[in-house]
Parts: structure tokens; C-alpha cells; sequence
């Protein structure tokens, strides 16, 4: 026997509509090419949204179609977003710090209609146009006044899309499971992938980043998320603060700018933000520098990439609770979130210290597990590593157009390709990715401790460890360290010495090597198969 409930499809036409009706009077606050504060409401940003939807409808699209963006995160993006999506298109997301090459893959494997490109990016669209033959126009995010001079074939300005719509423009009825969203992974190795979210993924995500223990985003809150609209939608963002009716702040090209994001903060009374390691340490800096405050953000989620304890403690001194998170593109992203400092007073210094830079506890709708080599399922004791696997409502099944390829090992279950542990109280700690994790005579050493501990060094500004042929012990870590703005006397002995007690005698690298620069993905992370290219022929001090 079913239950007597309505069957009202979960859609982001939904939210548009409900942001429109609750939450108009709500506030969307952008930074801009064409202007450096930008301020008005969700009730006319979803008009806005209408109109543009309206002018699509002209395009002779049809459902699924792909409309992709080149954009930073401001009001005319997150009016692309709604416009696409509840018409029934699909919004492509694309990440313009990747190298050309993978964008015109992505490009022309999405087989993407039209793009939104902001004015920044026009040279780079020109440089990628003759090489997508099939984009039938290129969309720039301004006004007639501010429009560039383009060499791209039709070249449309936004805002006379906008003018020529109509705010009566009616969406269409849209099916749950329909695709609303695009989004490439930006593996290390190998062409990126497609990740392609349904409305009902979407909402569900949306849902559980607003929960308590998540994000805890609500009406009373300011949110600035500087994590990109081009990287997995901003991290659900755009999504749960209309939802919510929480004030947006979008930074747009000065999402790096550490003197912008203090303005922004101060200025628009933030509460809660959300970046990787390295806008946080862009913040920092400034605030040491200029001697300001940030007294209204009470939280910053951290997430991309490992989060040094250096971070969590400067951002204490100015009364900001750090909270990692850890998710993937394939996960919409969020998976888990450690907000630890809730019961801080639980633990010693050190045990807070070493609880907090856990990747948290899974939110409701994920579920993980960690298995060993043989798909045995290992227990939550905080010491058993094993590979993570993942699964729930908003997790992806399979890649855009690889749906008949084999890529799950195990049915129902997402390998993301992470060695983890999880304790008994549900903290799941990444220790290393499959591919990175060391094996030195016949045991395991996890290369992020060991890079964990390192960058808690005052002199380190980043550092990575691999794993590298060792003639005795197979292999053994290598420290690749970039040296901080104050520390360029640090030594590798220094460096080393004080590593002793904070992991594993073993554990401690043979040798350590200084770099200018670690090579990094365009969303930040390390890669460490460069590294290993870079340091092949090194060789251990005997």
C-alpha cells in the first residue's frame, strides 16, 4: 500500500519559484567586469531569468541540450544557471584554468549548443572557437555599453538577451530525474569526465548542505562562496541560499584577491564562506598586512584540497570556526563535513588538533564504506585504512557518455579512488589517494600525514610527499617542499627534526627536496605524477 502524499517533482524550477515568492525581498551581491558592486534581489534576479529564458526559447533547442558557461561567480552566471535549467537545458559548467586543449575536448564532447562567456574570457574563447565547430554562438556576460570587440562568430551581448524576454515567460513542466547540470572532472591523467546531475540530485544536495550539521545555511545568514559556480556549482551554493533566502555575495574575478574578500566580509556583514586552502591563506595574508578584523564570519568551509592546522589556528585568533569538507565532482560534491568544534571542550589541545583535520562525518544521504584489496569490508576503528567507497542520492552511476563502460568495481557503490579510515564516531580521516599511498618495506605510509605535518612548519608554504624506489626498502617518502615568504633559511634537516613525534619514526622522509612551485590541476590540486616525472632520477643519500 503507497502513501497518500502528492507527487510534486523535486526540480530547480522549484526553488526559482519559491525564491521568487518567500524569498524576494533576499539580497544577491555581485562584483562584475562592468561593475564593482552590483546589488539587487532574488525576486528580480529570477525575473531576469525569465527574460533570458525567454530569448533562448528562440534558439531552436531541444531538451538535454547543453548551454555552457566560462564565468565567474556573479549575478548574470547564477541567472544562466536558472534560465538553462528550468528550461530544460542543461547547464554545462566549464572550469577556464584548464588547459586549452581539455577545454575544446570538453567542448565538443558535451557538444555544447551556446556559451556564456564573461568579458575576461574572450580572448580565450576566440583561441577555442575554430576548434568547436559545432557552438553556435557565444553569449558575453555584459551590456552593450561594455562589449568587447570579438572575433567570434555570433557573439551576442547578454543583457540585450535579457531585455528582448519576457517576465511572464512560463517554464516548462520538467521530469525529476531529467539532467539540469554538467560538470568535467579534472583528473590528473587521461581526458576529463562528465559528471551530469538530475533536478532530483540537485535538490537533495541542496537539502543536505542546509542541514545543521552540514553547511547550517539559513535566512539569517550572509554567504560568500568564493569556491567557483565553474567548479562543481559552487559547491551547491547558488542552490540552498535561495532555498533558505540567505544574502549571496559573489566576488567574481576577485575571488583571489585577498583585500576584495575583506571588503566583501565587512562590507555585506558575511557570515559563512566557502574556498580552498589557498584563498584562505590569500585572506590571511592581507589581514596580517593591513591589521583589519572580519568579525561577522563566524565559519569557513575548506575544502579542494587538505587544509593545513596553520589555517584552522590563524583563523581562530579572528574568531572563525574552520570546518573541513571533503567531497568529489562524481558527489555533487559535498560527502562529509567535521564540525568538531562543536564539542572542542571534549578533547586536549593536541586531540582537537589532530580530530579537526578529518574530513568529517558523512552528512544524511551519503553512506561510506572502506574495504580492503579484497572487497572485505573493514571496521569503523579509526586505525583500519582501506579503499572508500561511496553511494547515495546525489552520487553519480556512471560518466556522460560512458554509461556502457565498467565504472564501478562493485555494484551500487562509487570508488573514489581515496584510502581512508573511519572511527567509530563516524570521522572519516583520507590518508592517501589509491595511486599516491606508499608502501616501504612491506608496510603502509600515508603521504598526507606525512604532508600534514610538514606544513605545520611556520617556514613551509606547501608541501608534497611521494613515493620513490628505495634499493632497500622498495620505497620510501619523498619531501617536496615550497618554501614559505620567511622561510627561505629552512633547511631539510630543520624540516625534518621537526617531524620526530609528530608521525611515525618510519614515516619520516630520507630526503627532502625545495621547489619554487608545485605543479597543481586547475582546481588546485597537487599533481604528483608530474612530480614523480620530476624526480625520477633522483637518488636517496646512502
Amino acid at each position: 500500500m503507497n502513501g497518500l502524499i502528492m507527487d510534486a517533482p523535486l526540480t530547480i524550477t522549484s526553488i526559482l519559484e519559491h525564491g521568487e515568492k518567500v524569498n524576494g525581498s533576499g539580497e544577491i551581491v555581485s562584483v562584475t567586469s562592468d561593475n564593482p558592486r552590483h546589488r539587487y534581489t532574488y525576486r528580480e534576479a529570477f525575473a531576469r531569468a525569465r527574460q533570458l529564458a525567454g530569448s533562448m526559447a528562440g534558439w531552436n533547442l531541444t531538451a538535454g541540450d547543453r548551454i555552457a558557461t566560462l564565468a565567474w561567480n556573479d549575478y548574470r552566471h547564477f541567472e544562466t544557471y536558472y534560465a538553462s535549467a528550468c528550461s530544460g537545458y542543461v547547464c554545462h559548467t566549464i572550469n577556464p584554468r584548464l588547459f586549452p586543449e581539455q577545454l575544446v575536448y570538453i567542448i565538443n564532447h558535451a557538444e555544447d549548443r551556446y556559451i556564456f562567456i564573461d568579458p575576461d574570457f574572450v580572448p580565450l574563447a576566440e583561441s577555442l572557437a575554430p576548434e568547436c565547430p559545432d557552438v553556435r554562438g557565444w553569449v558575453v556576460l555584459t551590456g552593450e555599453d561594455n562589449m568587447p570587440e570579438t572575433s567570434l562568430e555570433n557573439a551576442l551581448c547578454y543583457e540585450t538577451l535579457v531585455a528582448a524576454g519576457s517576465v511572464e515567460f512560463q517554464f516548462p513542466p520538467l521530469d525529476e530525474n531529467a539532467a539540469c547540470a554538467l560538470c568535467y572532472t579534472s583528473g590528473t591523467t587521461g581526458n576529463p569526465k562528465g559528471v551530469l546531475y538530475s533536478h532530483r540530485s540537485t535538490i537533495l544536495h541542496a537539502y543536505g548542505t542546509m542541514m545543521p550539521d552540514a553547511l547550517g545555511i539559513s535566512r539569517r545568514d550572509v554567504v560568500l562562496p568564493i569556491v567557483p559556480m565553474f567548479h562543481v556549482n559552487a559547491w551547491g551554493n547558488p542552490y540552498a541560499c535561495p532555498m533558505a533566502g540567505a544574502k549571496l555575495v559573489f566576488p567574481g574575478n576577485k575571488m583571489g584577491d585577498g583585500a576584495t574578500l575583506a571588503a566583501l566580509i565587512n562590507e555585506e556583514k558575511v557570515t559563512l564562506s566557502a574556498g580552498v586552502p589557498t584563498v584562505w591563506l590569500g585572506l590571511l595574508a592581507h589581514l596580517k598586512s593591513s591589521g583589519e578584523r572580519i568579525e561577522t564570519l563566524r565559519r569557513m568551509v575548506v575544502g579542494g584540497a587538505a587544509c593545513p592546522l596553520s589555517i584552522m589556528e590563524e583563523m581562530d585568533a579572528y574568531g572563525v570556526d574552520s570546518c573541513v569538507g571533503w567531497g568529489m565532482t562524481e558527489m555533487s560534491p559535498l560527502g562529509t563535513l567535521n564540525n568538531s568544534s562543536a564539542s572542542r571542550d571534549d578533547y586536549t589541545e593536541e586531540e582537537f588538533a589532530k580530530v579537526r583535520l578529518k574530513a568529517g562525518r558523512p552528512i544524511f544521504g551519503v553512506e561510506l564504506k572502506i574495504v580492503d584489496d579484497e572487497g572485505v569490508e573493514l571496521p569503523w576503528d579509526g586505525e583500519s585504512f582501506g579503499s572508500l567507497k561511496v553511494r547515495g542520492p546525489w552520487i553519480c552511476s556512471n560518466y556522460f557518455k560512458l554509461e556502457g563502460s565498467d565504472a564501478h568495481e562493485e555494484e551500487g557503490w562509487f570508488e573514489t579512488g581515496d584510502v581512508a579510515t573511519i572511527d567509530a564516531d563516524g570521522y572519516m580521516a583520507i590518508t592517501d589517494r589509491t595511486k599516491d599511498v606508499i608502501k616501504s618495506g612491506g608496510e603502509w605510509i600515508s603521504s598526507i600525514e606525512v604532508e600534514n605535518a610538514a606544513t605545520n612548519h611556520p617556514k613551509v608554504a606547501e608541501a608534497a610527499v611521494i613515493g620513490h624506489y628505495h634499493p632497500k626498502w622498495s620505497e620510501r617518502p619523498l619531501l617536496i617542499v615550497v618554501r614559505g615568504s620567511d622561510g627561505q633559511d629552512l633547511t631539510a634537516e630543520e624540516l625534518l627534526s621537526s617531524l620526530e613525534g609528530k608521525i611515525a619514526k618510519w614515516w619520516i622522509p630520507d630526503a627532502v627536496e625545495f621547489i619554487d612551485e608545485l605543479p597543481h590541476t586547475a582546481t588546485g590540486k597537487v599533481q604528483k605524477v608530474k612530480l614523480r616525472e620530476m624526480y625520477k632520477d633522483f637518488a636517496f643519500p646512502e
